[in-house]
């Protein structure tokens, strides 16, 4: 055999000396392609190499000449990536299935012909079946007959291969093949959330990955209607321009995942951070401020995996109209432009929209008012594709398109979809231009799970779904509110444009304002709805903020809030974005308690507009009176409450809700003086966490004690009231979550609580030194620069302590001891996580905050425990030892 270095291999062949000829030949690919970065070539070489390596192997072996070696899969095809597996078949000739298909000398030599692989190097995924297994085995699973679909022969009996493919055409149902890789890929796509766009994608697996153009030659393969794009050609079933597009993002795709294996020096599909930078220099691709060379290396693969996409949909339905031929099926006329055929929409003229591409639009809203009809037939989709271009500025400025854009957005089903559609088309970007400049840009805030275009229409689609009755159960007061409020088309869009200057120099909700404000003005929009959508573009931030960081017992807080929402259309429209923003960044941004604080602060705020009294003394009688009521079906002695209350201020009557100072009273009325600590939890009402409630004798370190016994268990605090009674006592209360999602592990979980927290607190162990700080992948590549503020609050009574940072375990435990160290109180913490950054708020009080000199030296302390770069890391444990 003559291996890629140039020379001929001894024979025998040693698992060194092969080992070093692949070695050899594995790095003479490698240089030539950092040379000629030439795909196509690569993956051909690769395969001859390895192809000569296991023929030369099987030879020596001297297995029966009735028995054949084939390659399956990826391999079989002639594409094998530098960190792929290499799949073979042994085949074996009995018809059919039993103990003696195998003799127990072949048996052997199979199992060290295996194992001389492994130690040459080749990492093989092997199987041996008779002709009848395979049959059986393609019969069941689809994976198994499309890996089969394209074996070649390596080595062994021509005409058991020739058998082999006679068997295994025949077994082929195109239209069965056909609908199990159609349901395949649904399900693939599934799984990545039907996005294209996630932040760190599969190049083989995604939607617009490498997969759906192997998708379509599968189907098409099976069908006998050609085994390459040139083949396709030759049928019909692809123009030259568009077999050039999928040949050329497939070999982008083709180019990324070769580096991406040579980066990793392994199989790695995953575009992952750690890669993303790495890849970026590789391609020459340079940082363009304020956008990183890795975010303009993502825009490239999200480019073309859209591009994928739309010929993957084309193709297939190209295919399947071949496949499943329609039985004369009589065409409906819609208007004197469309008709359908079936479930499907169809041009009457394939010429239309090159001579009036407002029919364009057309198209989207026929889809969205005739439920009846499932998609847009082929030759329509085609036409279409090929025809977004004529969306110039012509075209933006003709008055019956605009209104058919607006009449898009207020049909009552289907905007969620087209809105998809348009985007994948280019359709969406070409109309509002300014939406087609953040077209796959990344969002590198570390919550964030989607570019800014998929988050957008996320957001459209969270507040779509806030409309259908099915889904009510979900956010019942959203539901109930966005069914009665009027032209919720202002609505969607304020969500599509509220993070549509994203990337931008500059405040992204100012500069959103403005291109809303110019899209309003252009489609006739009125004063007053022009008015809410750029109010709600600039201030979609507002009412997370104001929620999330600020004290909602505080009646000036609620207040100013009000002063600035103004009127209630514009809270409740305020309310619907920011809860579908916030649930359109990441599944695991949104939790009950950040939901629960917009509900308050949306009722509150209701109230205070409807001119409800707001002064303090009102607020705090009427508590009291819902405080006693629950306490009446409790049955505690009348006045035992007193003995509590009266070592109480305003201020804990004020911070806690009357059903929790319910609970506290009933559970410290006689235990007032207790000399041992006192831990309660119950579950939340929502059934996310718990609430825990602890009263024991006040110590300085008693808050970095809590956090920490908290953190040892995995626990999430997200909110911490601390108050100090006047006999001394700390009455403090907990909002905590827990990794746990079934209800009935949370008895458990309160019992442990409850126990553990008591025995740590009373037993007064000393603190342990944090563990060593482990940054996740996403602090490692995008770390975020710490930020510590520490101002008087408006009436002088504490300081507001203000924490931005990359989390990181034992997060709050850390700004526990450093504020502990300098006797520096918490009265209330709110701490807000999202995704893998942290904004934390305390009300805090402590001497060293009243003089210059020793508030900067706790600003440095704090601002030292928060980085998160890697030379900081051990130097920050270090410290916590002394």
């Amino acid at each position: 055999m003559i291996d890629i270095v140039g020379g001929f291999l001894p024979s025998p062949l040693s698992a060194a000396v092969g080992k070093k000829a692949l070695l050899q030949g594995r790095e003479i690919l490698r240089r030539q392609y950092s040379q000629n970065a030439n795909s196509a070539a690569l993956l051909r070489d690769y395969c001859r190499l390895v192809d000569g390596l296991l023929r030369q192997v099987w030879k020596e072996m001297s297995f029966p000449s009735s028995i054949a070696l084939l390659a399956v899969g990826g391999y079989g095809r002639g594409h094998l990536f530098p960190g792929s597996d290499i799949d073979l078949l042994v085949l074996l000739p009995a018809e059919e299935n039993n103990a003696d298909a195998v003799d127990d000398v072949t048996k052997s030599r199979l199992e060290k012909w295996v194992g001389f692989l492994w130690d040459v190097g080749l990492e093989v995924g092997h199987s041996v079946r008779t002709l009848v297994e395979c049959a059986e085995e393609s019969d069941k699973d689809i994976t198994v007959q499309t890996s089969l679909l394209e074996a070649r022969r390596l080595a062994g009996s021509r005409q058991l291969f020739s058998v082999f493919s006679h068997t295994m055409k025949a077994a082929l149902n195109p239209q069965e093949f056909f609908n199990a890789k159609q349901l395949e890929q649904q399900q693939r796509h599934g799984r990545y959330h039907e996005a294209t766009y996630n932040l760190e994608p599969n190049l083989k697996e995604s939607p617009g990955g490498l997969r759906d153009l192997q998708n379509i030659l599968w189907v098409s393969r099976a069908a006998g209607l050609g085994k390459s794009w040139s083949d396709l050609i030759k049928g019909g079933f692809i123009t030259q321009q568009e077999a050039r597009l999928a040949k050329r993002h497939e070999s982008i795709l083709q180019d990324f995942r070769i580096r991406l294996h040579y980066l990793a020096g392994r199989r790695e599909d995953r575009l992952l951070f750690d890669y993303q930078t790495l890849l970026a220099h590789e391609l020459k691709i340079a940082d363009k401020p304020p956008r990183r060379a890795g975010e303009l290396l993502m825009q490239r693969y999200y480019l073309a995996a859209k591009s994928v996409t739309q010929i993957n949909t084309i193709l297939l339905l190209t295919l399947r109209a071949e496949i499943f031929p329609d039985v004369d099926l009589v065409p409906i006329i819609i208007n004197e432009r469309f008709q359908k055929r079936g479930e499907f929409l169809e041009l009457r003229d394939e010429n239309i929209f090159r001579k009036d591409p407002g029919v364009i639009l057309e198209s989207v809203l026929l889809l969205q008012q005739h439920p009846e009809l499932k998609a847009r037939s082929v030759t329509t989709l085609r036409a279409l594709w090929h025809s977004t271009p004529s969306i110039n500025s012509t075209f933006r400025h003709n008055l019956r398109n605009r209104a058919l854009f607006m009449e898009i957005l207020r049909q009552p089903r289907g905007l969620t979809r087209e809105l998809r559609f348009m985007n994948r088309y280019g359709i969406l970007g070409r109309y509002i231009p300014v939406f087609g400049r953040i077209v796959g840009q990344m969002q590198h805030d570390l919550f964030h799970d989607y570019t800014v275009d998929e988050h957008i229409i996320m957001v459209v689609r969270n507040l779509r779904r806030f409309m259908a009755s099915e889904f009510a159960h979900e956010y019942p007061l959203c539901s109930q509110l966005i069914s009665e409020f009027d032209r919720p088309e202002m609505l969607y869009l304020a969500g599509l444009f509220h993070d549509i200057a994203k990337g931008r120099s500059g405040d992204h909700s100012l500069l959103g304002k403005k291109d809303a404000k110019r899209f309003c003005t252009q489609h006739g929009i009125s004063v007053e709805d022009t008015e809410l959508v750029t109010w709600l573009v600039e201030n979609h931030l507002i009412m997370s903020a104001t929620a999330q960081k600020q004290d909602l017992s505080d009646m000036e807080v609620i207040a100013g809030f009000a002063v600035c929402v103004r009127d209630e259309r514009r809270l409740i429209a305020l309310y619907l974005l920011t809860v579908a923003d916030i649930r359109g960044t990441s599944p695991k941004v949104w939790n009950t308690w950040k939901g629960k604080l917009l509900e308050d602060l949306f009722w509150a705020t209701r109230r205070y507009l409807s001119g409800e009294p707001a002064y303090v003394g009102g607020a705090l009688e009427n508590r009291k009176i819902k405080v006693l009521e629950f306490l009446q079906l409790e049955a505690i002695p009348t006045g035992a409450h007193e003995r509590l209350w009266s070592k109480l201020d305003t201020t804990y009557l004020l911070q806690h809700d009357p059903e929790e100072i319910a609970w506290h009273t009933l559970q410290l009325y006689n235990k007032v003086d207790s000399l041992v600590p006192v831990v309660k939890a119950q579950i939340v009402p929502a059934g996310e966490g718990i609430q825990v409630m602890i009263y024991t004798a006040d110590k300085k370190d008693l808050f970095a004690r809590i956090c920490g016994f908290f953190e040892c268990l995995n626990y999430s605090i997200v909110e911490a009231k601390i108050h100090t009674t006047y006999n001394g006592y700390a009455l403090d209360s907990f909002l905590v979550l827990n990794p746990f999602k079934a209800v009935e592990q949370y008895h458990n979980v309160i019992s442990m609580v409850e126990n553990g927290l008591a025995r740590q607190l009373e037993q007064q162990i000393p603190l342990k030194p944090p563990s060593q700080v482990r940054l996740s992948r996403h602090l490692k590549h995008f770390p975020i620069t710490p930020e510590v503020d520490i101002e008087p609050d408006e009436k002088g009574t504490y300081h507001i302590l203000s924490i931005v940072a990359g989390d990181q375990p034992e997060l709050l435990s850390r700004i526990a001891r450093v504020l502990a160290r300098s006797n520096v109180r918490v009265h209330s913490a709110r701490v807000n996580t999202m995704g893998e950054r942290a904004e934390d708020i305390f009300l805090i009080t402590g001497s060293i905050l009243n003089e210059t000199r020793t508030l900067i030296h706790l600003e440095t302390e704090l601002l030292r425990i928060l980085q998160t770069s890697d030379e900081n890391i051990q130097a920050k444990s270090e410290e916590y030892l002394h």
